[in-house]
This record gives structure tokens, C-alpha cells and sequence, in this order.
């Protein structure tokens, strides 16, 4: 009820399931909690996950539902260029070991992103009680005071970061593709005698 009721209401904001578009990539889903809460919004769904049998077993469970599921490191990801319409991952940067690699993983999901594609992110901040929950396991926490310059510095746009006492949640498109125009094609014709000029 937690995932229902707080986490993914926080993480959507003023956002719905429809603004992500029909071909959604998630990014961790480890054993599918919020996999299952979402797909049922959306036509279809790829979800990558790093360790094989989570991947294997979410695998099995959804077979011939609308989501496949792809064992990758999300660092790398084996997909093509402006692939997906949006991208969602939920409670899983803590896991990523370095900043390095949380940085790579932003850029690789810009890059599956198709020009105007949506990103919607949340995670849960430092804690002193968490911690000793990822004793066996990764525990690096975004810093969310960072996470908005990293996500211009990656090249998203329209960046919006929200913080609470317990999370934070991110949405951020990459832009959509500039169209040139007559009067930019005019503006250029007219521009051009004059820096000749100037040589």
C-alpha cells in the first residue's frame, strides 16, 4: 500500500501515466512491486534489471503480459537511440555504486529517449535508518540539491526536482527536436553578405 498510496503518487506529482506515451522503458524493477502498479497504465513496457534472477523470475511472471523484461546494466544499455516515449525508475539510484555511474545511467537514459520523452525518477534521501537496511548491498544516495544541474548537464530540459523529508522525485524531458523555418532559412541568407563583409 505504501508503493500506491505515497510513493508513486509522489513520484507522478501533477504527471499521469499518459504523459509517459505508449513504449515505456523502467529502469530497476528488481522484483516488479511498482512494475505491476504500473503497467496496467500503459501499453507496453520494457523493464531492465541487473540481476539475472530478479530479471529471470519477473521475466517468468509477466510472460505474456504487456511488459519484457531485459537482463542489461542500465549503464549500457543494449537498446537503440531514441527508443522509448518515456522512462520511470523508482527507489532504485541508492543502488548505483558511484556518482560516475549514476551520472552514466542519467545520460543513457537520455539517450533511449525520443525528443520530447519524459523522465519521471523519485528515491528516498540519506537516512541513518535506511542504511543499516543495505549492509550486504550498494547504499549511495543522490544528493537531490545536485540532481537538477546533473540533469542539465546531461541535456534535459523542462526540470523539475521536488524534495521531502523522505524523497525526492525528478521530471525531465529531453527537448524535441528544433525545426528549422522559413524565416530562420531567411534570417541566414540575410546574415551571411554581411560576415562576408566583414572579412
Amino acid at each position: 500500500m505504501l508503493l500506491k498510496d505515497y510513493l508513486l503518487p509522489f513520484a507522478f506529482g501533477d504527471r499521469s501515466h499518459g504523459d509517459l506515451g505508449d513504449d515505456v522503458l523502467e529502469i530497476g524493477p528488481g522484483p516488479g512491486l511498482t512494475t505491476d502498479l504500473v503497467r496496467v497504465h500503459l501499453v507496453k513496457l520494457t523493464a531492465i534489471e541487473l540481476d539475472p534472477a530478479l530479471a529471470r523470475a519477473l521475466s517468468d511472471r509477466l510472460t505474456g503480459t504487456n511488459v519484457s523484461v531485459v537482463e542489461a546494466d542500465a549503464t549500457a544499455m543494449p537498446f537503440e537511440p531514441a527508443r522509448f516515449t518515456g522512462a520511470i525508475a523508482f527507489t532504485m539510484f541508492h543502488h548505483v555504486p558511484t556518482v560516475e555511474l549514476q551520472d552514466r545511467l542519467l545520460e543513457e537514459i537520455f539517450r533511449v529517449l525520443r525528443p520530447g520523452g519524459l523522465l519521471v525518477a523519485s528515491d528516498s534521501v540519506a537516512s541513518e535508518d535506511l542504511a543499516p537496511l543495505h549492509i550486504d548491498d550498494v547504499y549511495n544516495p543522490v544528493d537531490p540539491a545536485t540532481l537538477s544541474d546533473r540533469l542539465k548537464r546531461t541535456g534535459f530540459a523542462d526540470i523539475e526536482v521536488e524534495i521531502n523529508s523522505l524523497g525526492w522525485r525528478c521530471h525531465a524531458r529531453r527537448p524535441p527536436l528544433q525545426r528549422s523555418t522559413c524565416s530562420d532559412a531567411s534570417a541566414s541568407t540575410t546574415a551571411s553578405p554581411s560576415s562576408t563583409m566583414r572579412h
